[in-house]
């Protein structure tokens, strides 16, 4: 029997668990690696559920200027280190295979709700002994030293993946790409936390940038008092 075809039924076979247990190595290390996946992301979602989302009579304004009762404050992951590397070391071990984004050479954002995502990503990369750069775009360029809207090693890097926390309409992701775009690095691709669903993916996708989001709000079910 074709190996391919062997390996597509026993693969489907042991999903209804016909054999009882699955008896080879490439059985054994799939299961593995799809329970690691689906925990890595079941845990990020529930501390979303239970330390991110936020609930208020009184409208929180988010970055946009939009109002919202319902607020996803991304910093409560971002800004705890056991949270932050769990976060980065499911982007670099499945979010980014799943997103077609191959061979990145750098992550960058608008400080600052990228800024730990991006060191996070890089510091991931490292373990694999890679160099993947973290690259941090000022909202405004200062007014000493260098005076350089984006930090890092950009003489090394010919294109970035954009990052941020929460998209609602794009425009912190937007100003972004712009800066580094102006410094002449590519940007294709990007990676967030947290789509909204508020036009800012689509919005980001007209400036040729196709945003890969970890979760939707719609993932959280129907949010009461919308």
């Amino acid at each position: 029997m074709d190996y391919k075809i062997h390996v597509g039924i026993r693969f489907e076979s042991f999903f209804y668990f016909e054999n009882g247990f699955p008896d080879s190595f490439l059985e054994i290390h799939w299961l593995k690696m799809l329970k690691k996946e689906l925990s890595m992301k079941q845990e990020l979602l529930e501390l979303i559920r239970t330390h991110v989302y936020r609930y208020s009579e009184q409208p929180f304004t988010l970055a946009s200027g939009k109002k919202s009762r319902h607020y996803f404050n991304c910093k409560e992951i971002t800004l705890v280190p056991d949270r932050l590397e769990l976060l980065c070391k499911f982007i670099v071990e499945q979010h980014l295979g799943e997103s077609g984004i191959l061979l990145p050479q750098a992550f960058g954002g608008l400080t600052m709700g990228a800024d730990p995502i991006c060191y996070g990503i890089s510091l991931e990369f490292r373990k694999q002994n890679k160099n993947v750069y973290p690259l941090i775009v000022r909202k405004l360029s200062k007014d000493h030293g260098t005076k350089k809207l984006v930090e890092g090693s950009t003489h090394l890097v010919k294109q970035c993946v954009i990052v941020d926390d929460v998209i609602t309409t794009g425009g912190s992701t937007i100003q972004a790409i712009h800066s580094l775009r102006d410094c002449g690095i590519e940007v294709v691709q990007g990676v967030c936390i947290l789509d909204r669903q508020e036009g800012g993916k689509e919005a980001i996708l007209a400036e040729g940038v196709e945003m890969f989001p970890i979760f939707k709000k719609s993932d959280f079910g129907n949010l009461e008092h919308e």
